[in-house]
């Protein structure tokens, strides 16, 4: 049976939402930044940290991760500056 949503793994990068990690003191400028990003397509990338393995053990009941899905964690601060960004529909 067919997902009813799939990732497009042939869209582009759009816009940041919110600030950049520099702006916002979740970096050194190093390459390993936590971001928010919304793709052409009007899905929402998030670079963050791969918890899946140890909060994976521990989610709540109806949730679960697809094997071809990653928990990922960002900053609390990042989400926060993001929200003007984000439409509500």
């Amino acid at each position: 049976m067919a997902r009813p949503w799939e990732a497009d793994p042939d869209t582009t990068f759009k816009r940041r939402l919110g600030k950049s990690p520099q702006e916002l003191g979740n970096t050194t400028g190093t390459p390993d930044c936590p971001d928010i990003w919304e793709l052409a397509n009007g899905d929402i990338a998030v670079i963050g940290r791969d918890l899946t393995q140890s909060l994976g053990k521990n989610l709540p009941d109806g949730v679960s991760i697809g094997s071809d899905e990653r928990l990922v964690v960002i900053p609390r601060n990042m989400l926060v500056a993001a929200k003007p960004d984000i439409p509500s529909v």
